[in-house]
This record gives C-alpha cells, sequence and structure tokens, in this order.
C-alpha cells in the first residue's frame, strides 16, 4: 500500500496516500482496533456540522483568513453532502474524551481544504488541522456539543415512532372498545374491562413516557462550545461562542442555546444521564406493554388467546405451523439492550473528574446505538405488529362472563358476604356467576341485567343507583 509520511509531536507517521485521515486517526485506528463500529453517520453530520459552524464564526471574525474559512465550510459541506464518508476510521472506543475522533475530523477537513485552496493532501501549508480547522477549539469542548447534537438529532425520528406507536394503540382502543373481556390482577380474574380500554391505556402511558424524553431532549440543546480546554474560553472570541450556536441552529433547524456555564457544560455531562432517564422510563413502560400483548396472545390453545398478534415468520424449526409473537420478542431485545446502554450512560456521567470527564466517546455509542435501533424497531413493530392486532371476541367474553369476580358487581345489590357465597358456588359446580343468581333466586331477570350490564361494569357509577 502506497503511503505518506506525515510527522506530528510523536515522531513520523505513514498514512495511506489516498486517505483523507492524517497522523492522529492513523495512530488512533492502528491502536484502538476494538469494536469494529466507527461512529454513527450521524454523529460524523454533527462533528462536521459543528466544524463548519467554527469555520465560519471565526472567519466573520477576522480571526480566519477567509479563503481559509470558506474552504473548510466547502469541504464540510461536500462531506454533509455524502463524499468522503468512509474517511473516518477511528473505532467508536478510542481514547479518553474523544481526541482522535475530533482530530480524525479535523484532518480530514484540513487535508480537502488544502485540496480545494490548489495545495496537495498531507501538507497542511494552507490549512492545518489544528492551527486552522481546530482553531479556538478543543476535544474538551467540541465533542461534547457535537455529541448532544448528534443526540438531539437522532431524537427527531425516535419521536416520530413514538407518536405512530401511541397513535396505532389508540386507535386500537377504538376498534376494540365494545369487547367485553376479564380484568386481571395479581395475574387472576378481576372484574371485567374492555379490551379497547386497555388499549387506549397503553396509548396514554406512551403518551406520558414521551414528555420524559422530551425533557431530555431540552437539556442536550445546551451546548458548551466555546469552553476551549478547561471551560475558561481560552483563545476564543467572546462572541464566537455565540455566533457559532446560532449557525448550529440554522443547518439543524433545532433551537440550541448557548450555556450559562462552559466551566459545567465541560465538567458534567448531566444532560446524557437526562437522556438516559428518558430513554429508561420508555422503555420500562413499553417493555410492560409488550409483554402484556406477548400475554394476551398466548395460546392459541393452551394460553389467553384474547388477541391474536400477526404472524411474520415460521416459530420453530422442529414444531410444525408454530406461530411465534416475533416483533414482540424483537421489542424486548431491543429495549433490554438500550436499558443496558442507559446503565452505561449512567455509569460514564459519574466518572467525570475535574473539568473535564473523559468517558465521553463510550457515552456517545450508547446513545447513538440506543436511538438506532430503539427508533428501528418501534418503526417495525407498529407496521408488522400493532396495525396489525385482532382481538378474540368471543374468547374475551368467555372470559368475562365465566370469571368468579363477575361477583364483584353484586355487592351494590346483595351485599359482599352473599356475592362471596355466589362465588364459591360459580367455582364448585362450575356454573357461571349468572347462572348460580339464578338458582339462588337472589336477583330478578331484570335486575340482574342491569347489574351485569357491559357497560356499567366498565364504567365509574354505583349499579342500582
Amino acid at each position: 500500500m502506497s503511503t505518506r509520511i506525515e510527522k506530528d509531536s510523536l515522531g513520523d507517521v505513514h498514512v495511506p496516500s489516498d486517505a483523507y485521515w492524517g497522523s492522529q486517526a492513523e495512530r488512533s485506528r492502528g491502536l484502538f482496533q476494538i469494536s469494529g463500529l466507527t461512529e454513527h453517520p450521524t454523529m460524523i453530520d454533527a462533528y462536521i456540522m459543528l466544524k463548519k459552524a467554527c469555520a465560519v464564526a471565526n472567519g466573520e471574525l477576522e480571526l480566519l483568513e477567509k479563503a481559509q474559512a470558506d474552504a473548510i465550510a466547502q469541504a464540510a459541506d461536500e462531506i454533509l453532502g455524502g463524499k468522503l464518508r468512509d474517511q473516518f476510521p477511528v473505532d467508536v472506543f478510542h481514547m479518553g474524551a474523544g481526541t482522535s475522533f475530533n482530530m480524525n475530523c479535523n484532518e480530514v477537513l484540513a487535508n480537502r481544504a488544502e485540496e480545494i485552496l490548489g495545495g496537495n493532501k498531507g501538507d497542511y501549508k494552507l490549512v492545518g488541522s489544528n492551527d486552522h480547522v481546530n482553531y479556538g477549539q478543543s476535544t474538551n469542548d467540541t465533542f461534547p456539543t457535537a455529541m448532544r447534537v448528534m443526540a438531539r438529532l437522532m431524537m427527531e425520528p425516535l419521536f416520530e415512532q413514538i407518536d405512530r406507536l401511541e397513535k396505532a394503540l389508540a386507535d386500537k382502543g377504538v376498534e376494540f372498545d365494545s369487547i367485553l373481556k376479564s380484568g386481571r390482577t395479581h395475574l387472576q380474574d378481576a372484574v371485567p374491562i374492555r379490551l379497547g380500554q386497555e388499549f387506549t391505556a397503553y396509548a396514554v402511558a406512551i403518551k406520558r413516557s414521551r414528555k420524559w424524553l422530551e425533557l431530555a431532549a431540552n437539556e442536550l440543546e445546551e451546548l458548551g462550545i466555546g469552553g476551549s480546554a478547561a471551560g475558561t474560553g481560552l483563545n476564543t472570541h467572546p462572541d464566537y461562542r455565540f455566533r457559532v450556536v446560532e449557525l448550529l441552529g440554522e443547518y439543524t433547524g433545532l433551537p440550541f442555546r448557548a450555556s450559562d456555564d462552559m466551566r459545567e457544560a465541560m465538567q458534567s455531562q448531566l444532560c446524557m444521564a437526562g437522556l438516559a432517564s428518558g430513554l429508561r422510563v420508555f422503555c420500562l413502560e413499553l417493555t410492560r406493554i409488550t409483554n402484556d400483548l406477548r400475554l394476551m396472545c398466548s395460546g392459541p390453545l393452551t394460553g389467553l388467546a384474547e388477541i391474536t398478534l400477526p404472524a411474520v415468520q415460521p416459530g420453530s424449526s422442529i414444531m410444525p405451523g408454530k406461530v411465534n409473537p416475533s416483533m414482540a420478542e424483537n421489542m424486548n431485545l431491543v429495549l433490554f439492550q438500550v436499558l443496558g446502554q442507559c446503565q452505561s450512560l449512567d455509569y460514564c456521567v459519574q466518572a467525570g473528574q475535574l473539568e473535564l470527564n473523559v468517558m465521553m466517546p463510550s457515552m456517545a455509542f450508547s446513545a447513538q446505538f440506543s436511538l438506532q435501533i430503539l427508533t428501528n424497531s418501534i418503526e417495525t413493530y407498529v407496521d408488522n405488529c400493532i396495525v396489525g392486532i385482532t382481538a378474540n371476541a368471543d374468547r374475551c367474553a368467555h372470559y368475562a362472563e365465566t370469571s368468579p369476580s363477575l361477583a364483584t358487581a353484586l355487592n351494590a345489590f346483595v351485599g359482599y358476604k352473599v356475592a362471596a357465597d355466589v362465588v364459591k358456588k360459580s367455582l364448585a359446580s362450575g356454573k357461571s356467576i349468572p347462572e348460580v343468581v339464578r338458582e339462588e333466586g337472589l336477583l330478578d331477570e331484570e335486575t340482574l341485567r342491569k347489574a351485569l350490564d357491559p357497560a356499567l361494569l366498565t364504567e365509574p357509577g354505583i349499579p342500582g343507583r
């Protein structure tokens, strides 16, 4: 392989001749062959947008020559447009704080800008990776800024899929509203409920849990760019950070704002713990709902079988005709993985020391991985599972009519003790609650009909009053 020699503070480095990355990315490429995973495309976008904003701001403030600033911005636009996307080889698990990836971005932009101005990549004579692309910056303020921008950008498609999930569940609530079934508490028979009420409640739970992610998104919108190496703003123009944040808002359409305290924004990555908290709350609720769906569709003969989930693939390599709740299982697999990444985020956030948290590369990976797989899984879950759920109305009605908990509706007419005796006789004889009431002569038909009216059984009110 043809190489060129680049020099850095540690000596000579052989870099592939056709590479736009430079010595530091090449050193990292050799040292950190850890996961085989490189940064998510949205993380690359976020970092390159940030570098473009920094160059434009420094150009406007006359801290970079116009030609240099314009060349860096043009190089950034090319990358954002799809070029040179293979020039970011740094493993997601590299050196602390993210210096390798910051320099990877600096080197690619510098080498492409050098070409734009008529030079050769690897020369850094017209545009330097440190002196120009990284002017007024440090990994310590650019990496957390790009990480927040990346996470906030990736939350937009997640919000879209959450909204689709909420709507799909709410639609099922309407579709199933007239279907009476047995409720269950402690996994035992309980008073009747309508299947539609259960699904409507699921939709409300999704909507409420989304609010925790909205809070996290708001925190991610506060950026500490301009803090430079220790949050003091060393080597930056006083107006620089505000202009960079303004430009990022223009590029993304998101309401980013400059941090009130750049030291805090560098010392603390609390916003990433906030993201973990939002994801955790959402995942816990969706796990609960998904488990309910798997339970209600259990069977088809020896389980509850109150609903049927769409069949998407054969369920067994040995049992012919077996169908599993594959989409719900996939959802659980992803939810558990995201919950694990939330734990990693928490550990990384608390590991900051003094003026910097060096665990940011791991934070960035946990965030990008979680947001990506959760968004994708919800999309396919809605399309291939939720919208296709059907109700087994006869099965639901059978459970509702034969459940001894139906006797709860008799309390207002015959009292708790008599109703309890009805339950005992029902269980001993195998007869339904209405049958026992008729045999015992406890209520006339009109009163019994009112007592067991599905509308009265599943809405607030006191039967007989």
